[in-house]
Order: structure tokens, then C-alpha cells, then sequence
């Protein structure tokens, strides 16, 4: 397993020692100690670093608040706050950024691992959530390449099933020239089994595309289904058992 790098910005020297041994006792490895903005900023781009652990009020000031927003916006990767008492305002900014931690001085070494083991998990987490906003955001932009692949020539609509046709630009179904008053959910399914004529929709996919990030079953599918069955005219979605679902073509 790679040994978890951490950067410590921190302008007293014997807590910035401390901290250091006591994080090296524990298998981490301090890769540098910083102790104002400018050379902090300069070491994170250097030793890129798997944690920052940053005191908020460097010299009496909130430049390391400063320091947790460049890397929250610029640099993204855990950042923990080291704080003793001080004024409510600049914890107020501190939360302002979003850490993933505090750890109050005079720290202690089991709260210090702690805190830095759930900040990287958390991270990880997050990094994991945006992948997968960006991979649904892939797969909605390759669909429509196939709804408009599967196009007529000279119209944005898709025939199927014998009457139906699904209307790209309207984001609509009809069926022998009359339109479907269908759920924008419930349109949405459509236009993925159109965008697959041919091929099974599986239950995965239909719980990415129709309900994105808002969260789903299978069950919350086969409900869809359900209705959606109720309000067409023929019965023209297929069951591919414990899969999920096809049209006609």
C-alpha cells in the first residue's frame, strides 16, 4: 500500500515538530513543512501531497483560510484545519471552505490519524461521485448521437413498434399521428429503448439515465414500465426476463 503523503502548514515550529513525529510513528510521510501562503502554495504544486493539514490562523491571520480555498478550487484534495480557540468569524469562513476535518490543538495522535483517514475516504468518495456525474453526462451525449444515428433522413423522428414514432427535437412519442401524454421520466425511457432499437435495456442503465443522481431501484423501473404500458396504445415494450426491457421494433 502507498504510503499517504501529508503537507503541514503550520507557523509554530514545536507543533509543526510534533505533529511531524507523531504522523511518522503512524506510517504517514510528511513530505514538507510550510509556514506561510506563498511557500505553502509553491510545495503542494512541488510535492503534491495526499492531505493538508493547515492551521487557520497562520501569523494571526486567516491566510490559511485563504490557503484551504486556493486548494478546494485549484488543487483539489483533502485539506484538515488545525485550530486552537479564536474568534467565531473566522470559523465561520473556515466553513466556508469546506474542510474535511479539524483537529484541535494540542492534538491528539488517535483523533490526528482518525480525522485524516476519514478526510481521504471522503475525498475518495467525492472523486468517485464526480467520475460518475461525468460518465452519465458521457453516456446522455452518446445517446443522442444514436437517437440522431437512427433518425429519418430528412426529420428528427425514430419509427417503432408499428405506428409509434418518438420525436428527438420535441422529446415526445406519438402513435398514428397522435401524441402520448407521457411523464418527462416516463419519455425519458423511451428515448433510451429508442436509442437501443434492437437491444435490452438493462435495469442499470435505465436507473442512470431516467433518474440520474436522484437515486432508484429496479423496482422504481419496472413501476415506470408498469404505467408506462398503462398509457400506450399496444403493448409494445418486451420483457427480456430479469434484465430489463426492449421495444418493437
Amino acid at each position: 500500500m502507498a504510503t499517504t503523503k501529508v503537507l503541514i502548514i503550520e507557523d509554530d515550529d514545536v507543533t509543526a515538530l510534533n505533529l511531524k513525529m507523531s504522523l511518522e510513528k503512524q506510517g504517514y510521510e510528511v513530505i514538507a513543512l510550510a509556514d506561510n501562503s506563498v511557500s505553502s502554495l509553491n510545495k503542494i504544486k512541488v510535492y503534491n501531497p495526499d492531505v493538508v493539514l493547515i492551521d487557520i490562523a497562520l501569523e494571526g491571520n486567516d491566510d490559511g483560510i485563504d490557503i484551504a480555498r486556493f486548494i478546494r478550487e485549484k488543487m483539489p484534495r483533502p485539506f484538515i484545519f488545525l485550530t486552537a480557540h479564536c474568534e467565531s468569524d473566522m470559523l465561520d469562513k473556515a466553513k466556508q471552505t469546506e474542510p474535511y476535518g479539524y483537529i484541535v490543538k494540542p492534538f491528539d495522535p488517535i483523533n490526528l490519524h482518525t480525522t485524516i483517514q476519514m478526510a481521504l475516504h471522503r475525498f475518495k468518495e467525492e472523486q468517485k461521485r464526480n467520475s460518475d456525474t461525468d460518465e452519465l453526462k458521457n453516456t446522455q451525449a452518446h445517446l443522442e448521437k444514436l437517437l440522431y444515428a437512427k433518425k429519418l433522413s430528412d426529420q428528427p423522428i425514430i419509427e417503432f413498434g408499428g405506428g409509434y414514432r418518438h420525436d428527438i427535437s420535441l422529446k415526445e412519442t406519438f402513435f398514428n399521428g397522435e401524441k402520448i401524454k407521457l411523464t418527462k421520466k416516463e419519455n425519458a425511457f423511451i428515448a433510451l429503448m429508442v436509442a437501443q432499437l434492437g437491444s435490452v435495456v438493462d435495469f442499470k442503465q435505465a436507473i442512470e439515465y431516467v433518474w440520474a443522481d436522484e437515486g432508484a431501484t429496479d423496482n422504481s423501473v419496472r413501476t415506470l414500465v408498469w404505467r408506462l404500458r398503462g398509457k400506450l396504445p399496444t403493448d409494445v415494450i418486451k420483457n427480456a426476463s430479469g434484465v430489463g426491457y426492449y421495444l418493437e421494433e
